[in-house]
Formats: C-alpha cells, structure tokens, sequence
C-alpha cells in the first residue's frame, strides 16, 4: 500500500436490545423464532452479541464500519475452517436489516471455553506451540485471493504507519510513567521493517479474549472480523500480550520468524498496549495492570535480544 490510510475517529456504535433481537431472529428465522435469546456475559466492541438457546449466538455489529465484516466472514470462514487445527466460528445463517436495527448480522454456533487469560494458562508451552501451529496452518490456506486490507479489517495486514498517531498520543499521555526514549526506539524499529513476502491469511487480532481454554488449553479461535491476507506480523503480538519469556521463544521458533517479522510483530504489541496503558494511567483495575505487565514485557523482551 503506497499510502497510510487515515482511520480517521472511532466509529460510532449503537445499541441493541434484546426486544429487536427476538423480533429479527422471528421474521427472518422463523423456526430458531421461540428460543430463548439473552445478552452474553461480556460482549466485544465491534459486536453486540446474544445467546440463541443453549447452542447458537446472534452477532450484530455494532457500528457501520464493523458490519463490513459480515459478507467476508460468511464467505471465507466456511474456506478456512476445514484446513485450521482448533475449531473457529463458522456461521449458520446470515440476517438482514429489521426492527430498527440497520445492518446485516450472523448467527453462528456457540463454542465452549473460557477466554483466555494469563493467569488461566495451565500449560504456557503448549500453548505456545498450539498457537504457531494455528497460525501456520492459517499461513497454509491459499491465499490468492483473499481480502486485502481495507477498513473491513482496520487496516490489519498493512503497514503499522497506519496506527503511528495513535501510538504517538499514547507515548505523549504516557510521559513521566514510561521510558519514552526505549519505547521510541522499539517503534521506529518496527516502523523501519517492511513486509516484502508473498501474501498469507492471517486472523488480525489474536488478543485473550478471542481465545478459548478448556482445562487451561486452547480450545477455539473465535472472531475472524480482522481476518484478511497480507503481512501476518499482527498476529505475532500474542507473543507478548499472552505468553511467558520461555514460551515466546518456543514461540517463535516453531514459527521460523526472522529478525524483521518479529520486530513489527513487537510493534504491533507496543501499538496496543501503548493505547491501553494511556487510556488507564491513573487506574489499578485488572485490566489497568495486565497492560502495564505487557508493556514490561514488551521493554525487556527488546532489551534482552
């Protein structure tokens, strides 16, 4: 891509409620119309998400920008499924707009598991293991064809350009509370690193929670919105935001990374983690501290190579 795109501001996001949700699920799926439908425990950002009976979920995205996802994920999930070694959602039927909600929306299997966390590893090695395994087998699946990426997936699979100002307002808010020249550096370097391999598939935001354990291993690999084909460094930041130091290197080496795939992978954790860390500066909950955890992590992997 010649140009850095322009994100421009965050989407704006609607809500949703279980009342429009009874009524779409009855006029367009008429024979799932009397299951009972509840709000999930904790819903995603770019989606608003609702149990369907005990086995199925609705997905509605909650802004315009997210409901581009919908067609790419009803048309290349049910591609990418059969060739991945973990389960990932594959979509049961696709809803139109209704009941005053505007955009189209999915129904998809439930998948058991618990999202992943770092304290909820039982086994960090083998999920290490299992998740190069995933990626590689994802990196296996043609490719040619593939959604390049654009604002259905935020740029994912493109240069870390695109999020250079996000980074920098982080940095500047973080001021005092970082080491503002080693995080400077680490991101200049990934900056400097360019992608010039052939294309691959790639999931676009492997973070925790769209991981699922079962007894503390990976089970599934949930919410592909992000997927696309391109430069698979977003997917390397799990390395850092999930793993341990021994088991980032085992990592990485099962993956056979060079030194500038893993650099931007290092960017992409940095870019993330800079903006979580600045949007909880003066905050102590679990989340205000798993991210400052990252950054150490991020800042001493760099140090120690």
């Amino acid at each position: 891509m010649d140009e850095t795109p322009d994100l421009g501001p965050l989407p704006k996001r609607i809500s949703v409620e279980v009342e429009q949700v009874e009524r779409l699920v009855a006029d367009q799926f008429p024979q799932w119309g009397s299951l009972p439908i509840a709000p999930v425990a904790k819903s995603g950002w770019d989606n608003v998400t609702f149990h369907l009976g005990d086995s199925m979920l609705v997905r509605l995205p909650s802004a315009r920008e997210y409901a581009l996802a919908v067609d790419k994920e009803h048309e290349w999930l049910p591609v990418l499924a059969p060739s991945l070694p973990r389960p990932i959602p594959v979509p049961l039927a696709k809803g139109t707009p209704g009941a005053a909600y505007p955009f189209s929306w999915s129904v998809y299997e439930w998948i058991e598991g618990r999202p992943a966390s770092f304290e909820a590893v039982a086994d960090q090695i083998g999920l290490a293991r299992d998740l190069a395994d995933f990626i590689l087998a994802l990196q296996g699946i043609d490719a040619s064809v593939g959604p390049q990426p654009g604002i259905h997936n935020w740029f994912r699979g493109a240069t870390l350009l695109t999020y250079d100002a996000s980074a920098r307002d982080a940095l500047a808010t973080l001021r005092g509370h970082v080491d503002v020249e080693l995080v400077q550096e680490i991101w200049k370097s990934a900056l400097d690193s360019r992608w010039d391999g052939v294309d691959v598939w790639f999931h676009g935001d492997l973070a925790e929670g769209n991981l699922l354990l079962d007894n503390g291993a990976l089970h599934a690999v949930i919410d592909f919105g992000t997927c696309g084909v391109g430069d698979p460094a977003c997917d390397l930041a799990i390395a850092w935001t999930l793993l341990t130091a021994e088991s980032r290197v085992v990592f990485r080496e099962r993956l056979g990374i060079n030194d500038a795939l893993w650099s931007r992978g290092r960017g992409w954790a940095l870019w993330k983690t800079l903006v979580y860390c600045a949007n909880s500066v003066n905050e102590s909950d679990a989340a205000a501290v798993n991210s400052r955890r990252v950054l150490d992590e991020i800042l001493a992997e760099y140090n120690a190579r």
